[in-house]
């Protein structure tokens, strides 16, 4: 692991020769890169939609404060475009496609990176491809940089969201082909909230038409039939008709089986 952070140590100073464009999500991976490149000649970028909460903005913008890194917030409208709208199963791809082409606008011949690890290239990631097309580098991803070895070094680092759950983007709440509304999305993250206000802040609210699914890991499963109840009334008064418990537990990808 530290000849590989080594390696991206010195492969980002010679970056910071034309300038580096970083796409922050304010998740850990991008953390990361932001820590590595606060003292160079950095900017951090963060894409604002109806697919990201307002907690995670703010997230950002407090990270980069923190470490005296400017930051650029960059407003979209993905479900102005009608293929992200229909949530195509390659739906990362044109939304990706869609805010890194507006980011090499603002880049202005600036090197730009993002947090793509070398996990993400063993799983399904349609988006990656929209990276590839628009030469978009992924330092992570480059170096054979796991997520363990980025949780591991951050930990070291003493970045203090090293445990930080990982936050997908709210759009992997629906099944492949939902029209995707703006009502829609504030309604799951209305649930999702209060979730994480009930003490589940490890979970997922998939929506399936009246059917929401609740992905928590199995370890919490005792505490949430012991509440159940009130969870169950709360959430019928965000407007959810059926509630359910997956019996699998949180889990990454459960839309793409």
């Amino acid at each position: 692991m530290e000849e590989k952070f080594a390696g991206l140590k010195n492969f980002l100073k010679e970056l910071n020769k034309q300038g580096i464009c970083l796409a922050f999500s304010g998740g850990i991976d991008s953390t990361v890169l932001l820590f590595l490149c606060k003292d160079l000649n950095l900017t951090a970028v963060t894409f604002k939609s109806v697919f990201q909460t307002e907690e995670e903005i703010e997230e950002t913008t407090a990270l980069c404060n923190f470490y005296g890194v400017k930051q650029e917030i960059i407003e979209y409208f993905p479900l102005e475009n009608e293929i992200i709208k229909n949530n195509p199963k390659d739906r990362c791809y044109h939304c990706k496609r869609l805010f890194f082409s507006k980011l090499k606008d603002y880049a202005a011949g600036r090197f730009i990176i993002d947090g793509t690890n070398a996990d993400d290239l063993k799983v399904f990631r349609p988006g990656l491809k929209a990276l590839k097309e628009l030469g978009i580098t992924s330092p992570l991803a480059e170096f054979g940089i796991t997520k363990q070895e980025i949780r591991e070094f951050a930990k070291q680092a003493g970045i203090k969201i090293f445990d930080k759950p990982s936050t997908p983007c709210i759009a992997t709440r629906f099944p492949y082909g939902t029209t995707l509304s703006e009502d829609l999305i504030n309604k799951v993250k209305a649930g999702e909230n209060l979730l994480k206000a009930t003490g589940f802040s490890r979970c997922r609210l998939r929506l399936h038409q009246d059917i929401a699914r609740i992905e928590i890991p199995s370890e919490d499963f005792y505490t949430f039939l012991e509440i159940k109840d009130k969870i169950v009334k709360d959430m019928k008064e965000l407007g959810f008709k059926y509630i359910t418990l997956d019996l699998e537990g949180l889990r990454s990808g459960s839309m793409d089986i």
